[in-house]
């Protein structure tokens, strides 16, 4: 896809895309805010946006929120959810929607819900077979699966849930040189596999990676190494590119604030984004060809970042706002969508920031 218009007279202009030094105007419209009904947002994890809703995970009122992304009015909320009751059995965290009629939540007590979209109820909850929450979730099509991380067991470990009623756990695989837990995991079209972000390997804080995991086998085929990136969030691009975000742990242990684009197969590094890093989710907007990152931990305070994922170069870094650590973008409008957590100055009681490019 072309880039729009006014992107490519805007890199003209400022001599952005030849550069990527910083620039005088942004490329994206003045935030909107959209508010939270019910407890203020303080604490909430992943969001996801698909056929026209935006789906947030959110803690604080013990749900997931649905927003229009047309019309960026708020829909509802799917109760029933553990709520911000402590490390490593809150809920909801990672959230995946399929066929725009089913949405897929991790949960505290080892649990997967399952909920109806139209009538905002869980209609069925997967027991996983750990003790502590079900972190992050990935959607396999192909094989009719639901990847599951439970991230704060020890060991960690994956369950491959069938996606087809009853729900069945088909197969899990524990990682025990995972010592830091797991993130996101991902399924790749082109190649079948899934990628899981592992932030440590082998008690090693400087050595994560990425694991390649065959789905139908529920086997681990290899891990690619990354020196000092302890990566959260991934996101597909154009020709299979991996998006991985250094995550905001890693600034913490004292590493550089980075990004980096990967080639999934053979596991090289194509390039590192020095602009832009510390970052949760990451997600690939295919309506503007953008790689958007909610980087928490950027220095100088938390921002959403934009790359160009088609030449690929970096294109700016908006400033969010306080916990800004996930992000989600419809794929039919461009509109991204990055929660802010209550105490921020722009909304006190929390809100969603939604962030568009300029007409």
């Amino acid at each position: 896809m072309t880039p729009p218009v006014s992107r490519l007279l805007s890199c003209l202009a400022l001599l952005i895309c030849a550069t990527g030094s910083a620039h005088a105007e942004s490329m994206f419209q003045p935030p909107r805010t959209i508010n939270i009904p019910g407890n203020a947002l303080r604490s909430f994890d992943i969001g996801y946006a698909q056929d026209g809703v935006y789906a947030l995970a959110d803690r604080s009122n013990h749900g997931v929120d649905l927003i229009d992304t047309r019309t960026l009015q708020f829909l509802g909320r799917i109760p029933g959810f553990a709520g911000p009751v402590g490390a490593g059995q809150g809920g909801p965290n990672g959230v995946v929607m399929i066929n725009g009629t089913r949405l897929w939540a991790g949960d505290g007590g080892s649990l997967v819900r399952v909920a109806d979209m139209r009538s905002r109820r869980i209609v069925a909850t997967v027991a996983t077979g750990g003790s502590k929450q079900v972190d992050e979730l990935a959607y396999d099509p192909r094989d009719h699966l639901v990847i599951a991380a439970n991230n704060a067991d020890d060991p960690p470990f994956l369950s491959f849930i069938s996606s087809r009623a009853p729900y069945r756990v088909r197969a899990r695989l524990r990682l025990p040189q995972a010592t830091g837990g797991l993130e996101q995991p991902l399924w790749d079209p082109r190649t079948g596999m899934v990628y899981v972000a592992v932030p440590e390997l082998d008690g090693v804080a400087a050595r994560g990676g990425i694991a390649v995991i065959d789905p139908r086998s529920a086997r681990l085929t290899g891990v690619h190494d990354l020196a000092r990136c302890m990566p959260g969030g991934l996101a597909l691009g154009p020709g299979g590119k991996l998006l991985v975000g250094c995550s905001d742990d890693a600034v913490a242990a004292g590493f550089k604030a980075v990004s980096l684009l990967l080639d999934p197969v053979s596991g090289k590094i194509l390039r590192t984004f020095h602009q832009v890093g510390g970052s949760d989710e990451v997600w690939f907007d295919s309506a503007s060809g953008d790689f958007m990152l909610a980087a928490v931990a950027n220095p100088g305070g938390p921002v959403l970042g934009v790359i160009d994922a088609r030449r690929p170069h970096w294109v700016e870094n908006i400033p969010s706002g306080r916990h800004a650590h996930s992000v989600a973008a419809d794929p039919g409008n461009g509109r991204a969508f990055v929660p802010v957590a209550a105490g921020d100055k722009t909304c006190p009681r929390g809100c969603v920031e939604v962030f568009k490019l300029k007409n």
